[in-house]
């Protein structure tokens, strides 16, 4: 039984999701997850929770902490309720966690396996882009129901729609600094703040 979670940053819920990976799920279950709640302006939480939604997506829009507490019995739920996922001889579930880079993939999977197992880390985590290179094995974080994820590399589209799509994953860590340049991204976020008359 396999089900996928999206994961996408709640101070960029658009921005922060490859368009090509939610065409790629078709019709299979997943959930979108927004973390990083509290990076986002809490104006805006409602703003960006709505746009984190589109159809055909269960929705856990929580900081990290309640994330955790949800997502094990959510997954349940969306597996049981899709028939074509009814096999009386598998009772495990494979969950493959996917989003574009630096947006918490590996400390969500940390976190559930402290939540629910008691255990330390088993996947590395880091403050930039690119720590995990490659699909990992599975990693189980739960007991009842057995439940495993995998890690995954953050993918970006090949192309993105546009400068200020660019600029905003950049500022929130999803692209290497030096790939755009420090005082780019300096200035772009000064006028972003001045736009909003946040200074």
């Amino acid at each position: 039984q396999r089900t996928v979670t999206l994961l996408s940053s709640a101070h960029i819920p658009l921005s922060g999701r490859n368009p090509m990976l939610q065409e790629a799920l078709g019709i299979r279950p997943h959930i979108l997850v927004l973390n990083k709640m509290d990076l986002a302006d809490p104006r805006r939480q409602l703003v960006s929770t709505r746009a984190g939604l589109a159809p055909g997506h269960r929705a856990a829009v929580t900081a990290l902490l309640c994330v955790s507490l949800q997502i094990v019995p959510l997954v349940a739920k969306l597996v049981g309720n899709s028939p074509r996922y009814h096999r009386a001889e598998s009772t495990e579930y494979s969950i493959l966690v996917i989003g574009v880079p630096n947006v918490g993939k590996s400390s969500l999977i940390n976190s559930l396996r402290r939540l629910h197992l008691k255990k330390g880390k088993a996947t590395a985590v880091g403050g930039e882009p690119g720590i995990t290179k490659a699909v990992l094995t599975r990693i189980q974080v739960c007991e009842k129901p057995l439940m495993y994820l995998v890690d995954t590399p953050g993918v970006l589209p090949p192309k993105l729609g546009d400068v200020e799509t660019g600029m905003k994953l950049a500022l929130c860590g999803a692209i290497r600094d030096h790939l755009v340049g420090e005082d780019i991204m300096a200035d772009y976020l000064l006028y972003a703040l001045n736009k909003r008359q946040q200074f």
